[in-house]
């Protein structure tokens, strides 16, 4: 004879499965959706309404946010589970048969990549709104990107194909990345990693670690050439985030003199991105070269590719670090003391080098335009703790990868072909960012980032 369970008036099951579905209610009272779906009722036109548009966006949403792998796991769960049915709008008279079929499922996903154009409206208005209750967002920017490796296999080679494979992604290629670095030990580490499939180029807000802006290409391009185009998308849509934009921060896959040039002089935004090593001469253990810091005249002061500047003793011919003083914006040029001046020790040299120059009541005062090396020498000197924790909030971007990955469905998923990863990688930042404003709204501001915490 089976056991019985006695039920309980009260259950915690219950409420903390409404707690769950709490999540999915954030999202879809923030989302400004109703111009989209009325595009795609329009598309349906007067055809077979068997699955209402509506109740089939809505669970479709319903699949990222509850972190499901693929449309059969979705569509077995609402099978099965009539709160969430009765959420996402599905007649309740209809029970588990009111769900699509996998094929009815397939159909209408054609139909939302088909509207791409008016899924990133979506994006854009949520970016305004939360632009509209965050005064700050977009002060501080970072830019990353994102290996998005799909489920599809390499093309083989056109001789030995017979027909097509649905099996393979003919939109992918090879992408590769290299990382390294060195131990306290002083030896070098290298890592090559590679993946087949697509690139997330994503500019986010580096503070609250929300997306502002991205674009999705194939593995192989380059990151070097996307910072630019990431900041006019975003100059385009949100005028007001650029003007009040300071900074934007990025890794050395970034580094040229371009992105270390047109952000500051078309909307005044400080680069901050970490620089290769491109002297010849810094192959050594002694530590980094030396260069003349003015060519054209006669004066002890040298830089280094890290944007030391120094100033060599005309008489103990002792290498010593100038005193940083600050960025002058309208000289546009970084402004350094003479370090016995400032520090109070004596110089040997220092009688003789001042001769070369007027000096004021702090010693010799030398100026570095960042004309002379726009990659070197940016507005936040490169050697400051203020450019090190504006390059440590760069590490915001590679948070809002990790959830892309682990939440929102990017580290294991069935995603083929560059139009659909595009709607999904589309769907998911949708997401994030209704989340982000649906919390705002329910006054719960301080669990805007997440995407799993509940009330």
């Amino acid at each position: 004879m089976a056991a019985i369970v006695q039920p309980y008036i009260f259950s915690w099951k219950q409420i903390e499965a409404d707690s769950d579905l709490n999540r999915l209610c954030l999202v879809l009272s923030a989302l400004p959706d109703e111009s989209f779906v009325r595009l795609l009722e329009a598309r349906r036109g007067k055809g077979r309404d068997d699955y209402p548009v509506r109740p089939v966006w809505n669970a479709m949403l319903a699949g990222i946010v509850f972190q499901h792998q693929s449309a059969a796991s979705l569509l077995r769960e609402l099978r099965r589970n009539a709160e969430l049915r009765s959420l996402c709008g599905f007649n309740p008279m209809g029970g588990a048969l009111a769900v699509p079929s996998e094929d009815a499922f397939g159909r209408f996903l054609v139909n939302v990549i088909q509207e791409q154009d008016a899924l990133l409206d979506i994006f854009q208005q949520l970016v305004e709104k939360l632009g509209s209750r965050l005064p700050d967002l977009g002060k501080r920017l970072a830019v990353d990107s994102k290996a998005i490796p799909t489920f599809g296999r390499p093309v083989r080679d056109a001789a030995k194909r017979q027909g097509p494979d649905r099996r393979r992604d003919e939109d992918a290629d090879w992408g590769v990345k290299t990382y390294k670095g060195t131990r306290k030990d002083g030896t070098h580490w290298e890592k090559i990693s590679s993946w087949f499939g697509y690139k997330l180029h994503l500019m986010v807000d580096s503070v609250y670690e929300l997306p502002l802006a991205f674009e999705l290409t194939k593995a192989s391009v380059s990151d070097m050439n996307h910072l630019m185009p990431l900041l006019e998308d975003l100059n385009q849509h949100h005028v007001d985030l650029v003007e009040r934009a300071d900074e934007v921060s990025a890794d050395k896959g970034y580094d040229s003199k371009d992105n270390n040039t047109e952000p500051l002089d078309e909307w005044n935004i400080k680069p901050i991105i970490d620089k290769r090593r491109l002297w010849k001469e810094n192959h050594s253990d002694q530590g980094l070269s030396t260069r003349t810091l003015f060519e054209d005249r006669a004066e002890p002061f040298i830089y280094d590719e890290q944007g030391h500047v120094y100033c060599v003793c005309p008489q103990t011919q002792e290498q010593r670090e100038l005193s940083f003083f600050g960025y002058e914006a309208n000289r546009q040029a970084l402004k350094y003391r003479c370090p016995a001046a400032t520090n109070g020790f004596d110089c040997q040299g220092r009688t003789s080098c001042e001769s070369q120059a007027s000096v004021g009541p702090f010693g010799r005062v030398v100026r570095v335009p960042l004309e002379m090396d726009r990659r070197i020498f940016t507005p936040i000197a490169r050697h400051t703790n203020k450019w090190k924790k504006a390059y440590a909030r760069r590490t915001s971007v590679e948070r809002v990868n990790g959830r892309l990955d682990c939440v929102l469905g990017f580290e294991q998923h069935t995603i083929r072909g560059l139009a659909k990863m595009k709607t999904r990688v589309t769907l998911a930042l949708i997401v994030m960012l209704a989340m982000a404003l649906g919390r705002i709204q329910a006054n719960q501001a301080d669990l805007m980032r997440s995407m799993t915490k509940l009330a």
